[in-house]
């Protein structure tokens, strides 16, 4: 038997990793500005992470959810104490695509109602609903294109209005920074008038922080840089580390039915010991933070090598982002530039669209690090 091919690979085998770098089996470095598509939020192998995992592998790693788990009640309130959201309930789950395709379901429990709108260039997963309100017709399957969705321009408040006043919207979803859609940032404004608007025609508003979440943009949450409070959250990627996880965090105005969601892996002992790991070293190494210094540092020493350098052939656009979440628009498809990098400079980033380099790095990226990166990126271009 052989894999099912569905990616295209760098001819690299990574074997091992240690905070913001990693290592081949030919025992070549790289130094990691992708963090595994924002997944390694504390670093690889960070040392107190691999000591809780262990414990609590040592114990049990996996019992059903029909008995009561301490450490899933201990994660919702480490959880809601440090992203502000005390009073919010929440639901685990083992990935970002489960976390929406519940939040949707729960949205729609809710009001009665069918109808979702979703931003152009959106990406929210690949399962059934989750898929259906991401804007890529390449990845929709027919069965799952039902028709449930309007795609709208991103920041265009009157768009979004105007079919809000309809009142026949179930539910918003928003990345209040668009990860694969090139790091479009949804401006204050237009979040502001979003969420009054929602709560206006009795919409929920459902903000899916799974890849712009969970400190990566210099905040615990990016819509917490808008001034607003959705309805539902959605997280996943660099809750555990590395290890499948993912959560819903919801308002306390909606009320738990049972048997309307539910879940046989989440929230299981070894991936809530994971969570609790990433909350710990989170703390007490200030990364939320630090996400916010380093990001600031690296986007102003991208901004200086553009519009143009004569020493480089390819000219850096734009540099949009916030945090470690930061895209470089270049002049150029990224394929050439993203290939020098990994294979003649030894670093991976991340892409998106046809000409943006996408920077994902763990959240513990050092000024040695960025500065490291920068010159790595000049030989590149």
């Amino acid at each position: 038997m052989k894999l099912f091919d569905v990616y295209p690979l760098f001819d690299v085998n990574i074997v091992s990793g240690k905070g913001c770098k990693v290592w081949d089996d030919q025992g070549q470095e790289y130094l990691d500005l992708y963090g595994g598509h924002a997944v390694i939020s504390i670093g690889h192998a960070h040392e107190h992470y691999i000591k809780k995992v262990t414990e609590q592998l040592q114990k049990i790693g996996f019992y059903s959810n029909s008995v009561v788990n301490r450490l899933q009640t201990e994660l919702a309130e480490r959880l809601g104490r440090i992203s502000g959201y005390d009073d919010y309930q929440l639901f685990l789950i083992n990935s970002g695509a489960e976390a929406n395709e519940n939040a949707l379901k729960l949205a729609s429990f809710t009001n009665g109602r069918t109808r979702v709108l979703s931003a152009q260039k959106a990406f929210h997963g690949r399962t059934s609903l989750a898929v259906e309100v991401t804007n890529n017709p390449k990845i929709i399957a027919p069965i799952n294109d039902n028709g449930h969705v309007t795609y709208l321009p991103l920041n265009d408040l009157p768009a979004w209005e105007a079919e809000l006043q309809k009142g026949d919207v179930c539910a918003v979803i928003l990345e209040c920074i668009q990860g694969v859609g090139g790091i479009q940032m949804v401006t204050e404004e237009f979040a502001k008038g979003l969420a009054e608007a929602c709560k206006r025609y009795g919409t929920v508003l459902i903000c899916d922080e799974i890849q712009c979440g969970y400190g990566r943009s210099g905040k615990f949450f990016a819509h917490q840089w808008l001034g607003i409070r959705p309805d539902i959250i959605t997280v996943a990627k660099g809750i555990a580390n590395g290890f499948p996880m993912g959560g819903v965090l919801i308002s306390p105005d909606f009320k738990p039915v049972y048997g309307q969601l539910g879940t046989t892996f989440g929230g299981n002992h070894l991936a809530c010991a994971a969570a609790l790991a990433v909350l710990d070293v989170m703390e007490e190494e200030n990364l939320v933070e630090n996400a916010r210094i380093i990001g600031d540092y690296l986007m102003e020493q991208l901004r200086s090598l553009r519009p143009d350098d004569a020493v480089h052939a390819t000219e850096i656009l734009d540099v949009r982002g916030r945090g470690l979440m930061i895209g470089v628009d270049l002049s150029v498809p990224y394929k050439e530039v993203r290939s020098r990098l990994v294979y003649e400079q030894h670093c991976f980033t991340g892409c998106a669209g046809t000409n943006v380099l996408r920077l994902l790095p763990p959240l513990c990226l050092s000024r040695a690090e960025a500065d490291d990166f920068m010159e790595r990126l000049k030989k590149a271009l």
